[in-house]
């Protein structure tokens, strides 16, 4: 089983900026991706950005130019770093991970718990 825990959330006021961390611990043969999705209360979660293990990155329109996603493959750590952050960007931000546990195993996804971010206007 892979364990995802996530860090870095908090209150911030708009035009701040927060960085999140998830940090990958388990059985670990190797991982795919890595990414940050969060969820509005009452809306779908949506994807905010993901890194993949070749290093290509994607990122949803909305926090694009301020939102830098990196990753630390050794400490299997996934980071985002949030700049001039908006109201809108108030959500659950979850970690999410992709990797396989041995040589031949086929993908596997992850979910952290979540972590807190609230924009105040």
């Amino acid at each position: 089983q892979v364990q995802l825990v996530e860090s870095g959330g908090g209150l911030v006021q708009a035009g701040g900026s927060l960085r999140l961390s998830c940090a990958a611990s388990g059985t670990i043969f190797s991982i795919n991706a890595m990414g940050w999705y969060r969820q509005a209360p009452g809306k779908q979660r949506e994807l905010v950005a993901t890194v993949t293990s070749g290093g290509s990155t994607n990122y949803a329109d909305s926090v694009k130019g301020r939102f830098t996603i990196s990753t630390d493959n050794a400490k299997k750590m996934v980071y985002l770093q949030m700049n001039m952050l908006k109201p809108e960007d108030t959500g659950l931000y979850y970690c999410k991970v992709q990797s396989r546990k041995y040589m031949n195993d086929y993908t596997r996804q992850y979910w952290g718990q979540g972590t807190q971010v609230t924009v105040s206007s």
